[in-house]
């Protein structure tokens, strides 16, 4: 039976069940108890309680603040119960530091949940060299002390975050994270929502699902970045991003002042590697420059790139069941037509895109791609018939056969949406709207 690009992204959701049981299971070991008293046996600060387990070690957190900063090196659980980490003057909340790990293999096994992590200078929760770790039920909001949101810089923020000077005040940041969870948290009112990078090696098999993101005002809700290795490590290409899942999250005005798509795919230099993720089930809303938004900036032998510098791969990214509305302009797009829901800027040939079964509204254009080269895969789609379906604004193509354009006749027709650019093929569309799922986000 042949197995299409849509069906294998159905089959990848499906096992979300599995992975999400096994990774929220807490560790066995001894168990600890932290109360901001220190009473009744139980320590007085979750830094100290942390210092003292043993792998294993589940530590649980009384009701109370908090004032410190907790990093975590070894495999625990550490579970809030009404427990808030007020990061004020410090870098970070929590912070899971798997690159002091020796040999540099990371940490693992760590559980981080019912927490309120607020006022820290760069992120709320930081997870850095890591496998395993699931992040659930935590409010992430408030951490974006440290960031001159003017100039768009981050006074001491570590120099192994490279290209992020406007995305320090992360809610939660995963830099080389491989077969982790991030779910059913409420991340609000930092400078963005949610980074995964690659600084100190790649991000991979993680799954992102069922958080609310919501009122980030510089930077995405949820954002996929390849950016370039820290200064310590060898300088070369992107250690990549790649197949990582974002499902079923409420992802709601982010990027209120310009900047900020509702999820972002970004390859932005040299060498950068950002491929095979799946964006799928989400409610991407009222976001700044776009539902789902993805870029590449820098093609060798392009804006001043070397011939020589190495390719960018922003390959076989899958856009599926999403419910888009009401998104802004992407600006880094010169011909954007305006509001956008899946904004596709490239300086390279792209290939393996597939965009299908979402639901668009309240956009001036649904669906643009900028690109040199390539063909992009829409299938299925529902527009409403009354705003630009597809944009091709460049000689990159666009296979749109078979989408609901509004009504029964076609792109183009009375009552229809349109399109627009002469490097779109659709011969044939949907007689009648799919029927839109309905998207549980927890």
């Amino acid at each position: 039976m042949k197995t299409t690009q849509t069906s294998r992204t159905k089959l990848r959701l499906l096992g979300l069940g599995a992975f999400l049981t096994a990774a929220m299971l807490p560790a066995s070991g001894a168990t600890l108890c932290v109360n901001p008293g220190g009473t009744s046996g139980c320590f007085g600060t979750i830094s100290t309680a942390v210092a003292a387990a043993t792998p294993g070690s589940t530590i649980q957190v009384a009701q109370g603040v908090y004032k410190e900063t907790v990093t975590i090196t070894q495999p625990i659980s550490l579970v809030g119960s009404g427990a808030i980490i007020d990061a004020t003057g410090r870098a970070n909340g929590i912070f899971v530091n798997g690159m002091s790990a020796a040999p540099a293999a990371g940490v693992y096994d760590i559980t981080v949940s019912g927490f309120t992590v607020k006022n820290a200078n760069f992120e709320g929760i930081l997870v850095a060299n890591a496998v395993n770790v699931t992040i659930s039920g935590n409010t992430v909001t408030g951490n974006d002390v440290g960031l001159n949101y003017s100039a768009q810089t981050c006074a001491g923020q570590p120099g192994y975050e490279t290209n992020e000077g406007s995305d320090c005040g992360e809610g939660i940041h995963l830099i080389a994270v491989n077969h982790s969870v991030v779910a059913s948290n409420i991340i609000t009112n930092n400078a963005g929502g949610m980074l995964i990078s690659d600084e100190t090696g790649p991000s991979y098999e993680n799954v992102i699902t069922s958080n609310t993101v919501t009122d980030n005002a510089l930077d995405c809700g949820i954002t996929l970045a390849s950016h370039t290795p820290a200064p310590n490590l060898p300088q070369g290409p992107s250690y990549g991003v790649f197949r990582n899942t974002v499902s079923f999250n409420l992802v709601q005005h982010n990027g209120s002042i310009g900047q900020g798509a509702g999820v972002g795919i970004f390859a932005p230099g040299p060498g950068a590697a950002n491929w095979g993720n799946v964006v799928a089930s989400n409610l991407l809303i009222d976001n700044g420059i776009g539902g789902v938004t993805m870029h590449n900036h820098a093609a060798p032998g392009v804006a001043g790139v070397p011939a020589q510098a190495p390719g960018v791969n922003l390959n076989d990214n899958q856009i599926v069941g999403n419910q888009i509305s009401g998104n802004g302009a992407d600006n880094d797009d010169p011909a954007s037509p305006g509001a956008t829901g899946i904004s596709i800027l490239s300086f390279t040939s792209i290939a393996g895109t597939v965009i299908a079964q979402n639901t668009f509204s309240s956009e001036v254009a649904d669906i643009t791609f900028n690109g040199p080269a390539g063909l992009i895969a829409v299938h299925l789609n529902s527009f409403s018939g009354i705003e630009t379906g597809v944009a091709a604004e460049s000689t990159g193509g666009i296979d749109a056969s078979q989408n609901w354009w509004g009504c029964p006749t076609g792109p183009g027709t009375t009552g229809c949406s349109t399109t627009t650019g002469s490097n779109i093929y659709a011969p044939s569309w949907l007689p009648s709207a799919p029927v839109a799922a309905t998207i549980p986000v927890l």
